[in-house]
């Protein structure tokens, strides 16, 4: 299966935005730009955690983070 194409990066400000605004839901905003529900949070996430330039980075800075924005609680295996 082919990947969907790649959106320009003021499409995607343009949509979170308008989210933000409370325009239009995220699922509005997906049906609207014909990406999963999925895609458009991922760019909000995005947005809000590090502006226009998370969306440039886009999934390469979200890959470079293990995926994650913080390092998971660990609790010890060990018994007491």
């Amino acid at each position: 299966m082919s990947r969907a194409p790649v959106f320009p990066v003021e499409e995607k400000v343009r949509v979170v935005l308008s989210i933000l605004a409370g325009e239009v839901s995220v699922a509005e905003a997906a049906r609207r730009s014909k990406v999963s529900e999925q895609s458009v949070g991922n760019w909000k996430r995005q947005f809000l955690e590090a502006g226009r330039a998370g969306l440039v980075a886009g999934k390469a800075a979200h890959r470079s983070c293990g995926g994650r924005s913080s390092p998971p609680a660990t609790r010890s295996m060990r018994s007491r």
